[in-house]
């Protein structure tokens, strides 16, 4: 963990909350199920159990994510300043594992649902997080914590 002093009032200026993107892409792609089933899974496979798994791994890294982030006495919202960078827990092998696991989680009920239409979802769900909320996450750590963060992100992927 690195910290850097100071009084800051500031956030990345996330367009949107990954929360909300992801509960978003969500229901839309149950929408769409609704209105026009796009089943992706071999009749034969345990779409249920296979998906489960995947959103519970999902669900295990978001939440050991988050709990690495309190412990290291951070904000999590995207609306929130940055108190220290998080080189600790899964942030030694990924700078995204919230959004990982949001992924992930999206996967799973892909899969448990057997709808493609979650799938196909995730390509926009990627791409809002990617440029809406990385992007911006990056530049504002950059300005924050400069050398810091600079040496962080040259250390350890972006994704995996």
């Amino acid at each position: 963990m690195n910290e850097v002093s100071g009084n800051w009032r500031d956030g990345s200026g996330a367009a949107v909350r990954p929360p909300i993107a992801w509960a978003l892409a969500v229901v839309a792609g149950l929408a769409l199920d609704w209105l026009y089933q796009l089943p992706f899974m071999p009749a034969a496979m345990p779409a249920g159990a296979l998906g489960g798994i995947v959103f519970l791994a999902g669900l295990a890294l978001l939440i050991w994510a988050a709990g690495t982030f309190r412990r290291a006495g951070t904000q999590i919202q995207t609306t929130q300043p940055t108190a220290t960078i998080v080189d600790q827990g899964p942030y030694r092998f990924t700078r995204n594992p919230i959004y990982i696991g949001m992924f992930l989680g999206l996967i799973g009920l892909a899969i448990a649902l057997d709808s493609l239409w979650l799938v196909v979802l995730l390509v926009p769900f990627y791409l809002v997080i990617r440029y809406g909320v990385v992007a911006r996450e990056e530049a504002y750590l950059e300005r924050r914590f400069g050398d810091i963060y600079l040496a962080y992100k040259a250390r350890v992927r972006r994704w995996l």
